[in-house]
């Protein structure tokens, strides 16, 4: 389960940045998590329930916003929504689609006191 990694990763950067910035807690961690990132979001949700005791995440609420899947489709020259990784351009069927969105994980932001 490759999540366990990644909540590690992301309560290590949150806490990290809170004590550099001075402060005592985390309140709440935003993540955004792409559809076509191999993310299960469920998962990460199981893995911050473990990860985050001990630290002053501890008691933080954890909020993720699912990003739909996106592309720039070099034949229509426009943007266009993505189902799956390599797809076809739902509008002309070719599949010289490079993805714009939907393979992120990243921290939004995080309130802390």
């Amino acid at each position: 389960m490759h999540e366990m990694s990644l909540m590690e990763s992301v309560i290590e950067i949150v806490c990290d940045t809170a004590r550099q910035n001075g402060a005592d807690a985390v309140r709440s961690i935003r993540l955004d998590v792409g559809v076509l990132s191999h993310v299960n979001p469920d998962s990460l949700l199981f893995c911050y329930e473990a990860i985050r005791r001990g630290t002053i995440a501890e008691n933080a609420a954890l909020e993720i916003n699912r990003i739909a899947g996106e592309g720039w489709c070099l034949d229509c020259g426009k943007t266009v929504p993505l189902e799956e990784r390599f797809g076809a351009c739902p509008d002309c069927g070719r599949h010289r689609v490079q993805m714009t969105a939907g393979d992120e994980l990243k921290i939004r932001d995080m309130e802390v006191i």
